[in-house]
């Protein structure tokens, strides 16, 4: 961080750990931890904010997460549940749950696959499709809210450099 920017923001908890860590172990290079423990406090707060945003639509996140999958598939809006699986990385037991979850609310269906006897095809409904399109404008005001203190610019670097992070860390 530069001194700069430093100086504009308030020291938070991740520093005051940082320097629990150098009183005790001045030797540890601290600086992977200032940038995970920020990273991860942040997935938390922004999470459960998302959260709180779908819950006037009857939804958690989890449950967001597979109805704007099938949305974001594009017309029909159908997938099958190992495509839904994969996608959000979830067990077929994990996702059978949420689908029947979200089957009996009303917002998405199941039927036989017509090119696999034993497979399904999950589509969203029409009331499935106008909830989401509410649920993710909703969210991205939170999110948007969340980055009104950085600049354009700043957003646009911060992205590309989470996105080079997240290459890294998962080419591990």
């Amino acid at each position: 961080m530069t001194e700069a920017l430093a100086d504009a923001v308030d020291r938070d908890a991740v520093d005051a750990i940082i320097d629990q860590w150098y009183a005790v172990r001045p030797d540890l290079d601290t600086t992977p931890m200032a940038v995970f423990g920020r990273v991860y406090r942040i997935a938390r707060t922004m999470g459960d904010a998302v959260e709180r945003a779908y819950t006037p639509y009857g939804i958690s996140r989890g449950e967001f997460d597979v109805v704007a999958t099938l949305r974001r598939s594009g017309a029909p809006y159908t997938l099958s549940p190992r495509q839904l699986s994969a996608t959000l990385m979830l067990t077929t037991g994990g996702m059978t749950g949420r689908l029947d979850k979200l089957e009996k609310a009303g917002l998405l269906f199941r039927t036989p696959d017509p090119h696999d006897r034993r497979g399904l095809r999950v589509t969203i409904t029409d009331r499935g499709l106008a909830l989401i399109d509410e649920a993710v404008s909703a969210g991205l005001e939170v999110q948007r809210a969340a980055l009104k203190g950085l600049g354009e610019e700043e957003v646009a670097v911060l992205g590309g450099l989470l996105r080079k992070l997240m290459a890294e860390v998962q080419g591990a």
